[in-house]
Parts: structure tokens; C-alpha cells; sequence
């Protein structure tokens, strides 16, 4: 078991300014000893011949080509618009300028 006391889980709610109940700072007591326990049991088995991984299986990228599908026309895609401007949405200015 690890050595994380009551009194190290409410000063680190102090410095986090979170207001704990004593019951809960009880209840985090004990999950972050496990917490602790836990950490330190994967550093014993990583030494230095286990290669540091990020995943326990290889990656690969699943990208597909870049295909150009036919898309909507401009006419189509403007059709919903409250108001336009030529080819191009037209839309009330908020900075003030032109």
C-alpha cells in the first residue's frame, strides 16, 4: 500500500481550491494510493530492455486517395440562402466595414 495520507489528499485539495468533505477526501485517499501502487508496479516491469510504446499494437494509417466526386452546383447550394451576392452567400457586416 502506498504512503498517500489524509492529510497529503487535503493539502493538495487546499492548493487545488477544492472544498472536499471529509468523507471524500477518505475515499480519494484510498484511490490514490492504489493509484500510486499501481504506477509503481508498472515501473518494475519496465526496464530497460522493454521498448517504450504508446500502443500494444502497430498502427497503421487507414487514409483513402483523394477523389474529386461531383458535388453541388453554386445554384444548389445557394438555393437555401436568405440573400446572395453573385456566387457567394451575402451576410449582414458585424466590424463596420465594407
Amino acid at each position: 500500500m502506498s504512503e498517500i495520507t489524509a492529510e497529503q489528499v487535503a493539502h493538495l485539495a487546499n492548493l487545488a481550491r477544492i472544498d472536499l468533505s471529509s468523507a471524500e477526501i477518505d475515499r480519494l485517499t484510498v484511490e490514490l494510493g492504489q493509484i500510486v501502487d499501481s504506477v509503481a508496479r508498472v515501473a518494475e516491469v519496465a526496464t530497460p530492455d522493454v521498448p517504450a510504446t504508446s500502443h500494444p499494437m502497430p498502427l497503421t494509417n487507414v487514409f483513402r486517395d483523394d477523389v474529386v466526386v461531383p458535388s453541388l452546383t453554386v445554384d444548389q447550394a445557394l438555393s437555401g440562402a436568405p440573400d446572395r451576392a453573385g456566387d457567394k452567400f451575402r451576410v449582414p457586416a458585424i466590424l463596420d466595414e465594407e
